[in-house]
């Protein structure tokens, strides 16, 4: 009997994590209904046209924090008018020749979708190519030269305008600087970490483990913010270095309270690191570092059992020591224009005709059956075309089920709403409840937020496009089959002609967080006077892989036929591989940790069967990472771990334990032929 989860476990297990609370989801709800209010009453008091356009311009430029929206506001303004001036250029030339028109306008397309996957500036080529795609229905829509060139530049006033007054709100009334949310993300985590101590110290059951998902968010939403924060220029030179230590610190405390047990902690020294972690937390609060000074813990001039909680004393005593004044002297990399195989690997080239196929074959229906209500279908065509068949069918799912609730909201508010609505301030009532379920859903999880987009433009497109109230229920009829119809054309396009799949890419992802876990695990020990920065980064960047490889998966479990029938197994197997990956390569930084910190008081036997063991692991985890990558049918069985002769050492009895717990890790790995006997376990959580 298979033991994969039923579609209702997963239906519900996928609502479950979509639809949690997510920090700063109600700010980002306010920042967007606040800024499409304005937009709403600016367009109908000056009677701007293509509302919907500027609504959802506003959804796209509002990001998580004020450095990120600036960003976006500023590239989507160059599209924009990169875009409409190139369109203008096209219609001047080619206005009285229709096929000359349509071919001009091909290439332009072509090159803007070849670009959007060969170069760093995506965005911008991928609003070249909505803006071109869109001005060819225009084209229909107006039969005079002057109503169509207006018509282009009112396109122009309803993208750019929208930006300014979405960049005023993020700017004046709710500001989210990127170094503000940094602070607020570390003293979340110190947070967590002194409740965790609070809780080991006074007894309490086992409430507040911390696990390795949060570890691995946590560590990469710190690294993420530092980021933003240096390009917002909040942090420069030597304070960047202060607050690279001063993540480095917090990430180390974090994931040592995640390896802390409920029993056979040190008390005193528990009380010592919690008053650490609160003049940590209090010193980021004043938006200061750690002087070099004596800490607390460092009274206790004792090793700390378990190696955990050494582990947390030397982090705080890395940060107080660490040396504030000295700038990094190692010059910044700028990445290159193009991709480094932008002219070799074909499916950039492939993408792009298949994008432009899909969009033809559209354009030439919805042109030949004379429905123009029904143009959205070349929009959709571009939207939803994305590199993988997994990806495209996530997104065209999202933009169905957006837009079927949206037209069903829509369908309600013109049947029992708009005609008792007489003023703006009605129309308000009415669109704003709406706006806020889209924005709601659009602020949260990344593999939703696409639907709550969709369902705020369904409604403006039938609704708000008009200068008075809207009964026309056509509107909602065509936008539905325009979205249903390019969602199925681009499908069948990608997926007939060269389909793109990325089921061996995640097999090759899988492979490379394996060797660098295996890298990390065979680490020598530090020389004297080497800091830790090493084998941090090793982890943030495997860390930083499996969150690649997790976001992949999303995406290969939706493409249609993914190894013949095998799906759902592979599906399975992925997930419990990329959770025993997890919890490896936990256990890997937590040994390796306490390695640095017990490793002087390590007889000399003990250090070399510690290493001959970590390098045995080590290699096998090798040997598993390429029997993974090659779907070979050989594997060897993992070496028996032997025991180690302690001598009553407490320190080497803990790294022996910890050794211990990995080795069974690894053996509990699954094998690739169990794919076909359906003999997986569940995934843990």
């Amino acid at each position: 009997m298979s033991t994969a989860p039923t579609w209702e476990r997963r239906f519900w297990r996928f609502l479950d994590v979509q639809l949690s609370p997510f920090p700063g989801r109600g700010n980002a709800l306010l920042r967007n209904v606040l800024a499409c209010a304005l937009v709403i009453i600016l367009s109908m008091s000056l009677e701007v046209p293509l509302l919907a356009l500027s609504l959802i311009i506003v959804f796209f430029v509002s990001q998580s924090n004020l450095m990120l929206t600036r960003m976006v506001g500023i590239l989507f303004m160059v599209s924009a008018t990169i875009a409409v001036g190139i369109a203008i250029l096209l219609l001047k030339f080619t206005y009285g020749y229709p096929l000359l028109r349509i071919l001009c306008a091909s290439v332009v397309f072509l090159i803007s979708m070849f670009a959007m996957r060969a170069t760093r500036l995506g965005p911008l080529f991928f609003v070249v190519a909505i803006v071109t795609i869109y001005v060819q229905s225009l084209v229909d829509l107006n039969t005079q030269p002057e109503l169509l060139l207006r018509a282009c530049l009112w396109v122009w006033m309803a993208v750019v305008y929208p930006i300014l007054v979405t960049l005023l709100v993020n700017t004046l009334l709710l500001p989210k600087e990127p170094q503000r949310q940094l602070r607020e993300t570390m003293r979340r985590q110190l947070a967590q970490v002194e409740i965790r101590l609070a809780a080991l110290g006074e007894g309490h059951p086992d409430t507040t483990r911390i696990g390795a998902v949060e570890v691995q968010q946590g560590l990469l939403s710190l690294h993420k913010l530092l980021k933003y924060a240096s390009m917002r220029g909040s942090v420069k030179g030597s304070r960047e270095i202060d607050q690279l230590a001063l993540i480095t610190c917090v990430s180390r405390l974090y994931a040592a309270a995640a390896a802390l047990v409920s029993k056979g902690n040190d008390t005193e020294a528990l009380a010592a690191l919690r008053q650490d972690c609160a003049a940590l937390a209090a010193a980021i609060d004043n938006d200061t570092l750690l002087q070099p000074r004596v800490l607390h813990s460092g009274a206790l001039q004792r090793l700390l059992v378990p190696p955990a909680l050494e582990e947390m004393r030397d982090a705080l005593r890395a940060l107080a020591v660490t040396d504030h004044a000295t700038p990094s002297s190692a010059p910044t990399t700028k990445e290159p224009l193009l991709v480094r195989d932008a002219f070799s690997n074909p499916n950039y080239l492939l993408f792009a005709f298949k994008t432009w196929l899909a969009t033809l074959i559209c354009y030439v229906f919805y042109t030949g059956v004379d429905w123009p209500g029904i143009h959205t279908v070349m929009l959709t065509c571009v939207i939803v075309a994305l590199p993988s068949l997994g990806a495209s069918t996530q997104k065209g799912l999202l933009r169905i089920g957006g837009c079927l609730v949206g037209s069903a909201l829509t369908l309600l508010c013109i049947v029992f709403v708009v005609p008792h609505i007489e003023t703006l301030v009605g129309l308000l009532a009415m669109s704003l409840p709406v706006i806020a379920l889209g924005a709601w859903v659009a602020a949260g999880s990344e593999r939703i937020s696409y639907a709550g987009l969709q369902i705020m433009f369904c409604f403006a497109l039938a609704l708000l496009e008009q200068f008075g109230p809207s009964i026309d229920l056509t509107e909602i009829r065509d936008r539905l089959v325009g979205i249903l119809l390019g969602v199925l054309v681009s499908t069948l396009v990608h997926g007939v002609l060269w389909p793109e799949s990325e089921g061996d890419g995640l097999r090759r992802r899988l492979a490379e967080v394996l060797h660098g876990i295996a890298a990390l695990l065979r680490s020598p020990a530090l020389e004297p006077g080497e800091t830790s920065d090493r084998l941090h980064g090793q982890s943030l960047r495997s860390w930083s892989q499996l969150a690649e490889c997790e976001a992949m998966l999303a995406r290969v479990a939706l493409e249609p036929g993914w190894h013949q029938g095998e799906h759902e197994e592979l599906t399975l197997f992925t997930q419990t591989l990329l959770a025993k990956s997890r919890e490896i390569l936990l256990l890997t930084g937590q040994l390796q940790r306490n390695r640095i910190a017990l490793d002087a008081q390590l007889r000399a036997p003990t250090q070399r069967w510690l290493d001959e063991r970590q390098q045995q692991m080590g290699d096998w985890l090798e040997r598993y990472a390429v029997h993974l990558q090659t779907r070979g049918t050989e594997l060897e069985v993992l070496p028996a771990l032997g025991i180690m002769m302690t001598g009553g050492d407490a320190n080497a009895e803990a790294l022996a334990h910890d050794l211990r717990t990995l080795h069974h890790l690894l053996d509990l790995l699954p094998e690739w032929q169990h794919v076909e006997q359906g003999a997986l376990p569940e995934p843990s959580p």
